[in-house]
């Protein structure tokens, strides 16, 4: 039986002749659509695409030659099979048609099985060659995927595997399918959740699709972090296919890196895990200190209240000063788009009092001079909020928080300028330098909530920056302890 999908346009201008054609051709179950002339049949060509054309060629007007050179100039129809169908039996009307483009001929009166076997034989071609098309389109999907695809057999060893995957599993280019599947895996790979995995690849399979309490059960390929590599997460998503003429049952499976959404997740628990210490600490210190003043107060000496008192307050001060934090990162962004600028004249003003609030004795700033003229766009809260978290950083950092604080300024070009803070303080590790940026960072061992602060001073800074259009970053000083910082500010156009 042939492709019911399969569309056929007649073109005839003798209603005679395509009524012949459709009853020789109604009940193979094909759709036929007519045009009686050579520019209908180009308009409605376009609009089906049709698998196959038959076409007279003596028709007034644009004879069928020219419908056919027509049919091969246009892109989307260059590949569309072409029967001619002609009274002309000569070599030379032949010879013509082929040098138009036409694929086969069938001659006036026609044959009724003659032309159902021709258009049976075409259809399938045409079907079979758009079918290897398309999949040379998704081979090629395939191969440049992003993402892992394998598949592997009813035994479990692997028949194809993309470049990604075999990335993922390290195969050897050079015979890459000569192992299973799980074996691969297990080689550089954590199983995870075991229990979905004990019996691949049947269960296995099902466990990716089923769901169990109302979803479905993700299955893992984890590599734990090394000292050379960091971890690796892959979600492996299978499709269980049906046993085939070609031999057993096959399985299709992708493999899709989510590290990122792990490592998100990771890092919202450590978040939650980090607020609660650092919200509790001084609530506790707080509460305490209350507590004895409220049961004990008539008891206690005037130094014992007021050292009571005093806890108390500096808890407060530090809920405080934590709360502040958070809300000064929440703004961050708000504080870089207010359309307001900063002098840099009043620089060593500034720097003065953010010293003298920090109470910080060794600050210089110099080359201020060579662009005292000039204005960020960043506001003045915008620069003391980034000049006081680098400052207080060097302060917290100092192994006995008296820092020497060296900040220059130099311009980088008509748009930017440079401002450089370098402290004596500690030298940070590699780990450390990468992740400064980083919100809710800090370079604490473990979560003990004793470390002031909540992690988001240069997350400020980097985000206040960034937002504004410029630039940070932070590396060791090579001549001593310490860190050097430098944030490129964007300039207000001299102008304007």
């Amino acid at each position: 039986m042939p492709d019911k999908t399969s569309t056929i346009l007649i073109v005839d201008n003798d209603p005679g002749a395509s009524a012949t054609l459709r009853g020789f051709l109604f009940s193979e179950g094909y759709e036929l659509i007519f045009a009686g002339s050579g520019p209908e049949a180009l308009t409605k060509a376009r609009e089906t695409i049709p698998d196959l054309i038959l076409l007279d060629v003596m028709m007034p007007g644009m004879t069928g030659f020219e419908v056919c050179q027509r049919l091969r100039a246009d892109s989307l129809l260059a590949e569309v099979p072409i029967i001619m169908v002609t009274a002309l039996d000569d070599r030379e009307a032949r010879l013509q048609a082929i040098e138009f483009g036409a694929d086969d001929f069938i001659s006036k009166p026609v044959d009724r099985t003659e032309l159902r076997a021709r258009v049976r034989a075409v259809t399938r071609l045409n079907r079979y060659r758009r079918l290897l098309s398309e999949r040379a389109k998704f081979e090629w999907v395939i191969e440049q995927a992003s993402e892992g695809y394998l598949i592997v057999d009813d035994k479990g060893y692997v028949i194809y595997a993309n470049p990604q995957a075999q990335l993922y599993l390290e195969m050897d280019a050079k015979s890459p399918f000569s192992e299973p599947f799980r074996e691969l895996a297990e080689r550089y790979y954590r199983c995870e959740p075991q229990a979905a995995w004990a019996t691949w690849p049947n269960e296995a399979a099902l466990a990716s699709k089923l769901p169990t309490d109302g979803s479905p059960t993700p299955l893992y390929l984890m590599r734990p972090e090394t000292s050379v590599t960091s971890a690796l997460w892959l979600q492996v998503s299978i499709l269980h296919l049906p046993a085939s003429a070609e031999g057993g049952a096959r399985h299709i499976i992708r493999l899709q890196d989510v590290t990122e959404k792990k490592l998100l997740l990771s890092k919202l628990n450590q978040f939650h895990m980090m607020v609660s210490h650092k919200l509790r600490t001084p609530l506790t210190y707080m509460l305490g200190s209350l507590e004895l003043l409220q049961q004990h107060l008539a008891e206690l000496a005037n130094q014992e209240a007021l050292r009571f008192s005093g806890v108390a307050l500096r808890g407060a001060q530090r809920l405080h000063g934590e709360i502040e934090d958070i809300l000064s990162y929440v703004t961050a962004r708000s504080l870089a788009q207010t359309g307001d600028t900063f002098s840099l004249a009043q620089l060593p003003a500034l720097v003065a009092e953010l010293g003298n609030n920090l109470q910080l004795e060794t600050i210089t700033v110099s080359d201020c001079d060579t662009v005292k003229e000039r204005e960020t766009l960043i506001s003045r809260r915008g620069i003391e909020l980034i000049l006081g978290e680098l400052l207080e950083n060097s302060k917290k950092f100092h192994p006995q928080q008296t820092p020497s604080v060296d900040i220059t300024v130099s311009q980088v070009d008509a748009h930017q300028v440079m401002l450089r803070v370098k402290d004596n303080g500690q030298t940070l590790s590699p780990e450390q330098l990468a992740r400064v940026w980083e919100p809710y960072y800090q370079a604490e061992k473990l979560f003990t909530g004793e470390v002031v602060g909540m992690g988001l001073g240069l997350s400020v800074v980097f985000t206040l920056v960034w937002n504004a259009g410029g630039m940070s970053r932070i590396y060791n000083r090579d001549d001593g302890p310490g860190v050097v910082v430098e944030v490129i500010l964007p300039l207000r156009n001299s102008g304007s």
